[in-house]
């Protein structure tokens, strides 16, 4: 790479020939087939290679997604857009009247997901004798219990759900994404608690824990009221569609940089700062003009970032089977995903189903709820980002392969069949 813009051209230009490709031949929602495209198109390369080695195109790809770092690029760049854009549609009213169901998925619903998984793998891997701590286990349950909020979303735009279902599916994404992140960064401490890379510290105080939860969960959700009441005062000030665009641009890139500073939890404060700006912003604070213009640029960047991420994704695959160092047979790590794939399934449902036996929610489920919830769960690039943060280690290596896996299933399975499952409960 010669300059800055090398990188984000070549993505580019290769989202437009595949989102063309998919476009005019596979004919799948956009962003799954984009991946199912770049994926096709990366293990293509692979067996090329393998036939003439001597061409060397795997070691151009793996130079190029070399100087790509996937997990600052998503969680210290490309989410807080995503999120913003994704909370920006979601109707709060809906929200609202859902709200403790969501709140329980997206809370109970991940710890019951996260230890079902992680308990599983835990003895799974015991079984074929790699004998993990069950802290590192426990982070894969962390690590792809969560739906990813662009992945559903990006599937939910091309389908009629109706509309309080699709307020559980779009708020229980948003929020159990943060949820997660807060949940694996306390892992990660307890885990490789003294910094060291590759090792592994397993010893924890529960008063740090609890701290370590409250100021990233809080302070997201106290950064987003903040920050978005700021932009809301702002916006109604002034009406200038091209001047209130850019204070929404403003507020996505301001406060989520001060969560990274500070250490508080940047999903959340874009979910709240998004909900308020999409909802009491654009009917007390803009003219029609403006927020006809706030939504068509936030659309276009969360299309644009969409298309992006799901090419990485598809790409990224020369990229892991080439750089792995752990010692396991393929066919054994295959065994792993289809287990592990299979228990993420259960899992998902108990962590729908569950909750839903809480008296005070069972009013707000419809039949079909359970399964369309537990069938939309659809993992994604915040998975991927938070197993390639993960610090070096032989363990860090295999969570990241059984985790890219199962959300390569997540997205081209579920992502592709999700509609069936709707249509027959909302034909």
């Amino acid at each position: 790479m010669t300059t800055p813009l090398d990188i984000p051209a070549i993505l580019l230009i290769l989202a437009t020939i595949f989102g063309a490709i998919n476009y005019k031949f596979v004919k799948l929602p956009h962003t799954i087939g984009l991946m199912i495209v770049a994926l096709v198109a990366s293990l293509s390369l692979i067996a090329l290679d393998l036939t003439f080695p001597s061409l060397g195109m795997s070691i151009l790809v793996n130079e190029f997604l070399g100087n790509i770092d996937f997990n600052v690029t998503l969680m210290q760049g490309m989410l807080s857009f995503l999120l913003f854009a994704g909370a920006l549609h979601v109707d709060l009213d809906q929200l609202l009247e859902n709200k403790w169901t969501i709140l329980t998925f997206a809370s109970i619903g991940v710890l019951v997901s996260s230890f079902v998984i992680g308990g599983g793998f835990w003895i799974i891997s015991g079984a074929v004798g790699l004998s993990l701590p069950f802290l590192v286990c426990l982070l894969l349950g962390v690590m792809v219990s969560p739906t990813d909020p662009v992945a559903v979303l990006g599937v939910l735009k091309t389908l009629q759900v109706p509309s309080p279902l699709k307020a559980k599916i779009a708020g229980e994404s948003l929020f159990n994404d943060g949820v997660a992140v807060v949940l694996f960064s306390v892992l990660v401490s307890l885990v490789f608690g003294n910094g060291d890379e590759g090792s592994l510290e397993t010893s924890f105080q529960l008063s740090s824990v609890v701290w370590l939860l409250t100021k990233e969960a809080l302070g997201g959700l106290f950064l987003g009221l903040i920050s978005g009441f700021i932009a809301f005062w702002l916006l109604r000030q002034i009406d200038d569609y091209v001047l209130e665009v850019l204070i929404t641009l403003a507020l996505v890139t301001g406060a989520y940089s001060i969560a990274l500073h500070l250490h508080l939890s940047g999903p959340i404060a874009m979910v709240i700062a998004g909900l308020l700006i999409g909802n009491q912003g654009a009917s007390l604070a803009m003219s029609e003009t403006t927020r006809m213009h706030v939504e068509t640029f936030w659309e276009l960047v969360d299309e644009i970032l969409n298309s992006v991420l799901f090419l990485l994704i598809g790409l990224k695959i020369v990229f892991l089977l080439q750089h792995s160092s752990y010692e396991i047979a393929y066919p054994l790590l295959i065994g792993l995903f289809i287990a592990i794939t299979l228990l993420s399934l259960f899992a998902r449902f108990l962590a729908i189903a569950l909750p839903v036996q809480i008296k005070s929610l069972n009013s707000e489920v419809n039949p079909g709820t359970v399964p369309i919830l537990t069938w939309a769960g659809i993992r994604g690039g915040v998975s991927v980002a938070l197993a390639l943060s993960l610090p070096s280690s032989s363990e860090s290596e295999l969570l990241l392969f059984v985790t890219y896996l199962v959300v390569l299933f997540s997205v081209a399975i579920q992502g592709l069949t999700i509609e069936n499952v709707i249509k027959r409960y909302y034909p």
